[in-house]
């Protein structure tokens, strides 16, 4: 298959008065060895207004170094006007949004009240993003490995420009007879609150706070697709893991969020005459496609569009199996984009 001109939208981090730059970065792929790709085009940049780059928890003296979140003026606003029986509890000082003393002072206290306000928001149909209420909390840190400062409700954390966690994991699949690999693919739900009806990963899923990661990826497995669990405990193999940060425009009464996420990787190769089944109604259907099929989905151009955050995943995955050639010219900046958010 040609790959030459295909493009791909990676997702790439600015810095300092530039929040984010979205690349559109095409290059040639199975050309001619260390051929010259087509020009990377300019990058497309998106300023928000005066940008509070740092959310801080207060009071807590140490936190004060820390860049927990980043949100832009509107929704810092927004925040900062949302009162709880009567009283804010948030506050802007500058570029700094931070939490009023009546927020409390250990994880409990900030995280009822940061919940208080995002239920007043969601209640009162002020914010869209908050239409996919999850029921499920996300633990907020400088670190994946760090203790929680607070929880926040997951269809808040874009509000507050916090780090999610996450885990996507390639279903594969060995031809018996051609020895060649597919990979499963999974059609989202037409009632998902993001992306319905996009095509996913076999299993896709937010790492929720006090579990461990492989003990996510075991439930999500039976959950999502009808993985026993013995046989993923057995076949899901970490690969690592990718980050980035974007800029999600609109919503009711915000200019947008800021979306900023960190994914480990996984591969399971599953039997030959494994079927995955729907289990828990977020998907509509399994299928298989050859990997000259998902390539070819990786057009932005394709009928049949892949969830964003999808694509690098895949990305990643097809660079390690060695189906990009490392001397084609934009591979290195393929490697640095794919972990070009906050990898901590």
């Amino acid at each position: 298959m040609d790959w030459s001109n295909l493009s791909w939208m990676v997702i790439g981090q600015y810095c300092h008065d530039i929040c984010h730059v979205i690349l559109r970065l095409s290059f040639s792929l199975g050309g001619e060895h260390g051929a010259d790709p087509p020009p990377i085009l300019r990058p497309r940049r998106c300023t928000l207004n005066t940008c509070c780059s740092l959310i801080k928890i207060q009071p807590y003296a140490h936190l004060t170094i820390y860049r927990l979140g980043k949100s832009t003026s509107i929704v810092a606003q927004l925040l900062c006007d949302t009162l709880v029986d009567g009283s804010p509890i948030f506050k802007q000082t500058g570029e700094v949004l931070t939490l009023m003393d009546t927020a409390g002072n250990d994880c409990k206290s900030r995280s009822d009240s940061i919940m208080s306000v995002m239920e007043t928001l969601r209640d009162n149909e002020t914010i869209e993003f908050l239409s996919g209420w999850r029921d499920e909390l996300y633990p907020i840190s400088e670190g994946f490995y760090d203790t929680p400062v607070l929880f926040v409700e997951r269809a808040a954390t874009p509000l507050l420009g916090t780090q999610d966690y996450g885990v996507h994991i390639n279903g594969l699949v060995r031809d018996d007879d051609t020895g060649d690999l597919k990979m499963w693919m999974a059609r989202r739900s037409q009632t998902k609150s993001k992306y319905p009806g996009m095509l996913d990963h076999i299993v896709a899923c937010g790492q929720p706070a006090g579990m461990t990661l492989i003990d996510n990826v075991v439930k999500e497995c039976e959950e999502e697709a009808g993985i026993p669990a013995s046989l993923t405990r057995r076949l899901a193999k970490p690969t690592g893991a990718i980050s980035y940060e974007t800029f999600e425009r609109g919503g009711k009464n915000i200019d947008g969020v800021i979306s900023r996420a960190l994914m480990f990787n996984f591969d399971i190769e599953l039997p030959f005459d494994f079927q995955p089944k729907v289990v828990d109604g977020e998907v509509e259907e399994f299928f298989k496609c050859s990997i000259d099929e998902v390539k070819a989905m990786m057009d932005p151009g394709f009928d049949d569009p892949i969830k964003p955050n999808c694509y690098i995943v895949i990305i990643d995955y097809l660079m390690r199996e060695g189906q990009i050639d490392p001397d084609t010219k934009g591979y290195l900046d393929i490697v640095r984009l794919l972990r070009s958010g906050y990898c901590g």
